[in-house]
């Protein structure tokens, strides 16, 4: 299987991305994907989620302007509920080559566990450490984490189905991407 990282939209400078969303694999059909659909659950859960955070956005290019990149660890389609390790370990090597394209880079989130784990496995690679400790997402959420000089913020998956169902979900991913935002005025 050949693994690629899809083009990044023309309209992103990556000098001026300062904050990249990682969420966890690619939706099952890559017209649904951030930068493929003006409507799908990825879409609206995403720009929603900037919303309640409040961050005035209507679209993924408005996320995009406000100097946001989005991207998933996994390059493919998640097979069952739990993606495995050795996936995302195959493909934290790409989102590592990804992540290198962003000079002015000040903070990522790492929306859900797939996302963690592969900041987690690069981070092992570079620095020798974990930058996300092991534990439950609501107990070390409100931690300070670093990749290198990069602040973490371990959080939630707001792309799927079940985002419109947990409510406190949506209010933890709301919380910290405004925190990811304070960042920036600093």
């Amino acid at each position: 299987m050949k693994i690629s990282i899809p083009q990044m939209p023309a309209d992103i400078n990556p000098k001026k991305v300062r904050i990249i969303m990682i969420c966890e694999a690619y939706p099952e059909n890559m017209g649904d994907y951030f930068y493929s659909s003006s409507d799908s659950l990825f879409v609206t859960n995403t720009v929603g989620a900037f919303k309640s955070a409040g961050i005035k956005v209507e679209s993924i290019g408005d996320i995009a302007k406000k100097g946001v990149y989005l991207t998933v660890a996994v390059k493919e389609p998640r097979q069952g509920l739990v993606v495995p390790p050795k996936v995302i370990e195959k493909y934290s090597y790409l989102l590592e080559e990804e992540i290198k394209l962003f000079p002015n880079l000040r903070a990522i989130l790492l929306m859900g566990d797939a996302a963690i784990r592969s900041i987690n496995f690069i981070s092992k690679r570079l620095y020798k450490t974990r930058a996300v400790p092991t534990g439950s997402t609501y107990k070390i959420r409100s931690g300070k984490f670093y990749f290198g000089d990069i602040r973490v913020f371990p959080s939630y998956l707001p792309t799927g189905k079940n985002f419109l169902i947990e409510k406190s979900k949506r209010t933890m991913v709301a919380e910290d991407i405004k925190a990811a935002f304070k960042l920036l005025a600093k």
